[in-house]
């Protein structure tokens, strides 16, 4: 029988949901609405007067070209960093459900990149692609190949998302070992009887299982890929060669810190909140109809 917890009164409820909203309304509600409001208006850098625009700097925004771009760089970026993030994770997290000796050292040497916080990967990874004294760039240059993501639009690109992906690797190769873990192995030894081969029963069995974490980590990659990996980007190209990396996020740094464009930089982060937030009910709406619960 279901045992249901009652609370005799208000008070005792309130008291211990009292410190989660008091720190999603200080942290989330009020600056979003901060935000909001700022938008509105054009401040001058010192703070000292605003003038009243309304939908002006939306408008601005949506006809400047730079901006729009960043659109598409930030699509492109992405959806980058979420396949080279999850696709190894897989590859490794099965690797790492096969292995029977030393599986404990394979997991840990896996899961220490993601201490490693973005912005010191960053400078890790600049320093390895440095055009002077980068080891990698090195031997490229050894191989004949003339690395420099300074000027090189390509390269630049490439580098972030490695970057990004590569600490992002081991989040993912936790959920996804996870899951394999939790995937019956009375079904996967019916396959292995009905003589189906191992990656056979990897797509047809193993992978419908575990489609639930896909999707949840899909979803975390992508809000991550908008968010968090301001710091490499800042690290490494700062928004460069030519705004190539400038993606959404660093924009709003680049308009509202650099630029002391404060009411293009609310309205952009305003766009930005709109735009997660839509991408994210698409991908419950179509994606989860997909997986396999």
């Amino acid at each position: 029988m279901e045992k249901r917890v009652i609370f005799r009164g208000w008070l005792l409820p309130i008291c211990l949901v009292a410190p989660q909203l008091i720190i999603s309304v200080v942290f989330f509600f009020y600056p979003a609405a901060q935000a909001v409001w700022q938008s509105l208006f054009i401040p001058d850098p010192f703070g000292l007067s605003a003038q009243y625009v309304g939908l002006g700097n939306f408008e601005y925004l949506l006809s400047d070209k730079y901006y729009r771009a960043s659109f598409v760089t930030t699509a492109v970026f992405s959806i980058l960093v979420t396949l080279c993030s999850m696709v190894p994770a897989l590859f490794l997290a099965v690797c790492a459900d096969r292995l029977i000796k030393s599986s404990g050292i394979y997991r840990t040497l896996l899961i220490w990149p993601y201490a490693v916080a973005p912005a010191v990967a960053g400078v890790l990874w600049m320093f390895m692609f440095n055009t002077r004294v980068g080891i990698i760039s090195w031997y490229l240059g050894q191989l004949g190949y003339d690395w420099n993501h300074v000027l090189n639009d390509g390269e630049a690109m490439g580098l972030v998302v490695v970057a990004s992906a590569w600490g992002r690797i081991s989040y993912n190769f936790l959920f996804f070992f996870a899951a394999l873990q939790s995937v019956p192995k009375s079904v996967i030894e019916a396959g292995a009887i009905d003589g189906a081969r191992f990656w056979r029963r990897f797509f047809d069995i193993v992978l419908p299982l575990i489609t639930p974490t896909a999707f949840f980590l899909m979803v975390v990659n992508v809000v991550y890929s908008f968010f968090e990996t301001f710091g490499v980007i800042h690290t490494i190209t700062s928004g460069g060669p030519q705004q190539a990396t400038t993606i959404l996020v660093y924009k709003v740094f680049s308009d509202g810190f650099v630029g002391q464009d404060l009411g293009s930089s609310s309205a952009q982060s305003v766009i930005l909140l709109v735009l997660v937030g839509a991408l994210t009910i698409i991908q419950f709406k179509y994606v989860e109809k997909r997986v396999h619960y």
